[in-house]
């Protein structure tokens, strides 16, 4: 597919690649998670994602690992971040910072160039227009292909791509997570932005529902998110109930069903589902075939209405979301470059 109107073509569906090494409790093998990210790629499923924060590091270097061979790294689309600081406790855009963070991804991912590099976070001491303007350089010197933002706001994306076009935008988007409908989604199609949709399967939630919590780690960051303490659980297993009735009815699992929608949203969306475990990629991979009619795409959003969602995405902070992501004014940089 391609993804927004720079050229950058992708596989339908991606492949998060966080929970391999990070967030998710023990980190997995390295050798399973490359046997598992080759099988992706053999598999059609070509538009690999990271960061550099993942780990942090070693998720990149997994990676390198797993593209290292020509044939591989001819059909893979890597996209990789930067911004979160090492120590989780920042945003940097600055630019000496975007471009050490640019060299340092290049070196672990063991190649020249990478296909889309994506902004985060977005840093609110810095305007966009400068950490953009370095971006542009590394373009220009050939060191990465697209630019990406990473949870945005409508006017960051636009003050953004004055700049230099972007190419994608990474947001959280599933059957409960749609507050960017509203601003983020419009602003993105209007300006020929592709959108790159995280988390697509609730974190996991729309595979287990509440059982899922039984599965975790203690380590695992999903056990201190919101929307999977008990009393907000409690009332979200009943969209997982619904969600696996219409499921069952449609001969596919809910997990299928959550991610096919995901992908009726649009020939501009490509979600990103993660997994450390073959089976589930090869379910995700089965979600584009699920069809689904503009009536069940209704009945499915009418399952997680904005109501019936209980507890936020993060706890706070700069994680938390794309209304935290405005930057200052050029004016307010003049001098400093």
């Amino acid at each position: 597919m391609k993804l927004g109107s720079q050229g950058l073509e992708v596989s339908a569906q991606g492949l998060g690649c966080m929970g391999m090494s990070a967030v998710y409790g023990e980190r997995k093998p390295e050798a399973d998670m490359v046997e598992l990210l080759r099988h992706a790629v053999a598999a059609g499923v070509t538009f690999l994602d990271t960061s550099d924060v993942y780990g942090p590091h070693t998720n990149e270097l997994l990676l390198g690992k797993a593209v290292t061979a020509p044939a591989v790294r001819e059909v893979v689309q890597l996209a990789t971040k930067f911004g979160i600081t090492p120590e989780m406790d920042r945003v940097r855009g600055d630019p000496a910072y975007v471009r050490a963070a640019c060299e340092g991804s290049l070196r672990r991912l063991g190649v020249g160039c990478v296909d889309l590099y994506y902004q985060h976070r977005i840093d609110p001491t810095v305007p966009v227009e400068i950490t953009m303007g370095e971006l542009k350089k590394l373009v220009e010197e050939g060191k990465i292909r697209y630019i990406g933002l990473s949870e945005a706001s409508a006017s960051t994306i636009r003050r953004a791509h004055a700049v230099h076009p972007i190419t994608a935008v990474q947001i959280e988007w599933s059957l409960w997570s749609r507050d960017v409908e509203q601003d983020i989604v419009p602003t993105c199609r209007e300006l020929g932005i592709g959108i790159v949709a995280y988390s697509p399967l609730g974190r996991g939630f729309f595979s287990s529902g509440a059982k899922l919590m039984d599965e975790l780690p203690d380590d695992d960051f999903r056990r201190n998110l919101p929307r999977f303490q008990p009393e907000n659980l409690e009332k979200n297993a009943a969209i997982f109930e619904r969600v696996s009735a219409m499921a069952a009815r449609k001969g596919c699992t809910p997990s299928q069903l959550a991610l096919a929608w995901v992908h009726h949203r649009g020939a501009d969306v490509c979600p990103i589902p993660g997994t450390t475990k073959l089976r589930n990629l090869h379910q995700n991979v089965g979600a584009l075939s699920v069809r689904l009619s503009p009536e069940e795409m209704s009945e499915l959003e009418s399952y997680a209405s904005a109501d019936d969602v209980r507890g936020d995405r993060y706890h706070g902070g700069f994680l938390n979301t794309w209304t935290n992501s405005e930057t200052p004014p050029l004016a307010a940089w003049k001098g400093r470059v």
